[in-house]
């Protein structure tokens, strides 16, 4: 009853939106990082940005103007994670989305093993709290959804994947088929190694953005980051981590950018 309940419930939403093809079309030209995607999968990921602006509500604060085409694209982007992974509520630790017009300060506070406490104002363009907003800088939304190893909305919701467990800890609810040994040997590996190179060498360059070695939930989030915008970065760095992340989100951008590659 409840599935059947759920499903007229989707269908009413759909057939309400304001949102065509037409939109649909314009935005494709906004977002290589789509490209490949199939048929059946773009008009899959059309339905889900439109179901996803229905039950997100998206706050421009003063110096960020939304326009039709600004939302579903960023709707579509914090559905792609999401494509394969069936109905389940996966976004269900958040009802909000705040834009800010650029960079924010973000209060912080760490205690050290002496036991004293600092507090300081971190400059940062995204943030996501547990049962809390999400808060995007628009800049880094605007500059996300090409094959550049930069997407400010997936990182920030894979922090919201990461903490359908609790706390943020680079370890969201994985399928059956997975064993979180496997997860945590791919993970865990490529996390120290890549703290090992930053501690020998503080300024390396690294294989991916080096804010993956600040702790795990980070690293989740920006492999997530590298998974959908740069596959072939992560896949060459990391093929174990890229392994494992195919296998949560039943995806493997690789192939689709092999294919528009040749």
């Amino acid at each position: 009853m409840w599935s059947s309940f759920r499903a007229w419930r989707r269908r009413r939403i759909l057939s309400r939106s304001l949102y065509t093809t037409q939109h649909w079309h314009a935005l494709r030209a906004r977002l290589p990082i789509l490209d490949g995607l199939s048929e059946a999968e773009e008009q899959r990921l059309f339905q889900r940005a439109i179901l996803f602006l229905h039950h997100k509500r998206l706050t421009a604060l003063p110096g960020v103007e939304l326009d039709e085409l600004d939302r579903l694209s960023l709707a579509a982007q914090a559905e792609l994670p999401l494509l394969h992974l069936g109905e389940l509520d996966w976004y269900r630790g958040f009802h909000e989305i705040v834009l800010y017009p650029d960079d924010f300060l973000s209060p912080q506070r760490h205690r050290d093993a002496a036991g004293v406490e600092h507090e300081w104002d971190d400059a940062r363009s995204g943030e996501a709290w547990q049962q809390g907003p999400v808060i995007l800088a628009w800049p880094g939304v605007h500059s996300s959804g090409g094959w550049d190893a930069y997407n400010l909305v997936i990182h920030e919701l894979a922090h919201k994947l990461d903490m359908l467990n609790g706390d943020a800890n680079g370890l969201p609810p994985l399928h059956r088929d997975m064993r979180i040994a496997d997860w945590a040997a791919a993970m865990q590996g490529a996390f120290d190694r890549m703290n090992a190179q930053l501690d020998a060498a503080p300024e390396a360059e690294t294989a991916i953005d080096p804010y993956a070695a600040e702790n795990p939930a980070e690293f989740f989030a920006v492999t997530s980051e590298y998974f959908f915008s740069a596959p072939d970065l992560l896949a060459e760095a990391f093929p174990a981590v890229y392994a494992q992340l195919a296998a949560f989100y039943r995806q493997d951008p690789l192939a689709r950018l092999h294919k528009l590659q040749t």
